[in-house]
């Protein structure tokens, strides 16, 4: 009974605003005060001033509107960027676009949700160039082999440290070019041999993969892991980048979504430590064997595929 009494007010405060005459709507606050209950004096239709101010006053409301959808576009309204969840791994995978070339690129697709991110290129009118992988994962398998199934033009990338296929192998200094944009790569070993970090100098980003994540980074303890050389790659080739970058990583387990250099330099509970003390915490973490690394790692080395032909 309570939620409907609740619903019922609502519901009438919603009318109140409809049929409120638009002469009389002087503000975006207006509006919420009206909603919220609070009196307003009703302005008299022979208040000259509030009706040759009504028309600007319209068009600033409509601009508020704009500005707040135009933001989805990206900072400047002049690129495509997505951050997609995979609750099963909690992946994070990156859509990245041109609006006027229409190319974009994915980071570290998963293969369960192929479906949804080719439907989201398609929706957004972009042409997928490259699935591009911050390195072989050891808790899901990626998604390229399957995304070059449905969009054929893709091709996919890796490090050619890795070993694995892929039809691009990539280089510390290597360009990944779609439309007017380009990511810088950065070899980031010690998670494992081929990690790579993708760095867009542009905008201020860089997706980071398991090298650093919010307030942690990747394990070492397995698939030729490192703590000194995940140490000595976070600090020469992370934290060299100027203090207002975000870092997007490729996993999270707390809700966290990005970080910053500076955040991550300053508030980083391992990496702020000295060497010693890094490898000392890494070598005691006592993690748990990687559930879906026996099915992952195989088919990882082969695009997510594991009857693709060479």
């Amino acid at each position: 009974m309570a939620f409907l009494l609740q619903t019922r007010y609502v519901v009438n405060k919603l009318f109140k605003v409809i049929n409120e005459p638009y002469s009389n709507l002087r503000s975006i606050s207006h509006v919420q005060d009206l909603v919220s209950g609070k009196k307003h004096e009703t302005w008299s239709k022979k208040n000259q001033c509030w009706q040759r101010s009504s028309v600007f006053e319209r068009k600033r409301i409509c601009s508020c509107i704009r500005r707040t959808m135009s933001d989805f576009a990206g900072k400047d309204q002049n690129f495509v960027f997505r951050q997609l969840l995979d609750y099963k791994s909690f992946t994070y995978s990156y859509i990245l676009g041109d609006p006027v070339t229409k190319e974009a690129i994915i980071i570290d697709p998963v293969i369960e949700m192929v479906e949804r991110d080719a439907r989201i290129i398609k929706d957004l009118g972009l042409e997928l160039k490259y699935a591009v992988n911050t390195h072989v994962h050891a808790d899901h398998v990626t998604g390229s082999g399957e995304l070059k199934k449905k969009l054929p033009k893709c091709e996919s990338m890796i490090s050619n440290v890795s070993n694995a296929k892929a039809d691009v192998k990539l280089s510390d200094g290597d360009k990944i070019d779609f439309g007017s944009f380009n990511l810088e790569v950065r070899s980031t070993p010690g998670h494992t041999n081929g990690c790579l970090t993708f760095v867009w100098h542009d905008k201020g980003m860089a997706f980071t993969g398991d090298a650093i994540l919010v307030r942690g980074c990747g394990r070492t303890d397995f698939q030729e892991g490192n703590s000194e050389t995940l140490y000595e790659s976070v600090h020469k080739k992370i934290f060299s980048l100027p203090s207002n970058f975000r870092l997007f990583p490729a996993h999270d387990y707390t809700g966290q979504t990005v970080t910053t250099v500076a955040e991550e330099k300053t508030l980083n509970p391992r990496l702020t430590k000295s060497k010693t003390e890094f490898k000392n915490i890494m070598e005691n973490l006592n993690l748990p064997y990687p559930k879906q690394i026996d099915k992952a790692l195989p088919a990882n080395m082969v695009c997510g595929l594991q009857d693709l032909q060479s």
